[in-house]
């Protein structure tokens, strides 16, 4: 009984070490081997948060808004695009993915 105990708590142990160990694969920079889930300064999110900031201080079907919107569009699918072919890591070509079928989406609907 006592092999056994021991057999069990070694495949927990091993699953756990999987677990952190696909964790990691996610996350891991492929450059520096830090992980990485966020990076700063990232210029396409800055002009995101202009263009809100426009959009959001214009009259409603101007012009301006228009423009506003559709620079942030723009400068999502950029952004999309450059972590899905750039991103240090999976979970930041997946992101990358996601955003582009979401603003994909937003321009069909």
């Amino acid at each position: 009984m006592g092999a056994n105990c021991r057999s069990v708590i070694g495949r927990a142990g091993h699953t756990e070490d999987m677990q952190i160990t696909s964790l990691r694969w996610w996350f891991e920079n492929r450059e520096t081997g830090d992980i990485t889930i966020a990076q700063f300064p990232n210029w396409p999110l800055w002009g995101i948060g202009i263009s809100l900031l426009v959009a959001a201080g214009t009259e409603p079907g101007s012009t301006l808004e228009q423009a506003a919107l559709w620079s942030r569009t723009g400068l999502w699918l950029y952004w999309g695009a450059d972590e899905l072919l750039r991103g240090v890591n999976p979970w930041r070509r997946a992101l990358g993915t996601a955003v582009i079928a979401w603003q994909g989406f937003e321009l069909l609907r």
